[in-house]
């Protein structure tokens, strides 16, 4: 009889929520229309995490898994069948294997975005056209392992535009990212005062204070300033201030 070649499984992608077009609400591609694919799970607990229902266990049973093809149909459907930036976002999107997406969307013309805390180093973030390192600062509560995230960096190669992204809640957040930014000086840096009101799991929409988000925006920008540290950019979370903290948009 003759010997049958095991036949291997297409990876499962366990999907939080797909939505879009929208247009991107915060850093390198503020603006831009862009179809969002959130991935469930993560490596991180941050203490103002504003997406725990994509982080938390006990939401794994509304992450659809989910395989390759049926994403890309979902992404094609939304978008029209006209390529555009789909960004991978969690949780960490680190954690599912986005390879295979990322080759058959680049197929077709469809640019792809990753943000990660830099936690978790993967060989097909060379295949992405913007990779977005987001290094937690002492305010989440987490702890950076900067040999992983010289591995991120190692991984996207020459391949993808890297630009590093810091939250800013206060004063040791901004001295964090400062000392973050001087370890990588080739990398552009983009700065966003955090959103101190984020969003039960359960809420659609929370209420924000939208008062306390500018002051803190005010704040910053007079850091910038101030230290002349002309090469951050300063930028909200331009969703947020037009939707608040509704989902989906």
């Amino acid at each position: 009889m003759g010997r049958i070649s095991p036949v291997s499984a297409a990876p499962t992608l366990r999907i939080a929520e797909i939505f879009g077009p929208t247009i991107q609400g915060e850093g390198v591609l503020i603006g831009e229309p862009t179809v969002f694919v959130r991935a469930g799970g993560c490596d991180y607990r941050c203490v103002w995490c504003d997406t725990l229902h994509a982080v938390e266990s006990r939401f794994r049973d509304e992450w659809a898994p989910l395989s390759t093809e049926a994403v890309w149909a979902e992404v094609v459907a939304l978008s029209g069948g006209r390529a555009l930036t789909v960004s991978l976002s969690g949780g960490n999107p680190a954690i599912q294997p986005f390879g295979p997406l990322i080759a058959r969307g680049r197929a077709e013309g469809y640019r792809f975005a990753l943000e990660t805390q830099g936690s978790l180093a993967r060989p097909w973030f060379a295949e992405l056209s913007t990779l977005v390192l987001s290094p937690k600062p002492p305010s989440s509560r987490m702890e950076t392992d900067w040999s992983a995230l010289d591995d991120c960096l190692k991984a996207a190669g020459a391949g993808p535009r890297v630009v590093l992204k810091f939250i800013v809640f206060d004063q040791a957040d901004y001295e964090y990212a400062r000392d973050a930014a001087a370890r990588y000086p080739r990398l552009p840096v983009y700065l966003q005062p955090g959103n101190h009101t984020p969003p039960p799991p359960e809420a659609e929409d929370a209420p924000i204070d939208i008062d306390g988000l500018m002051e803190r925006m005010r704040w910053l920008v007079d850091r910038v300033i101030e230290d002349r540290w002309f090469e951050a950019h300063v930028l909200p979370q331009l969703h947020v201030l037009i939707w608040g903290n509704r989902r989906g948009v």
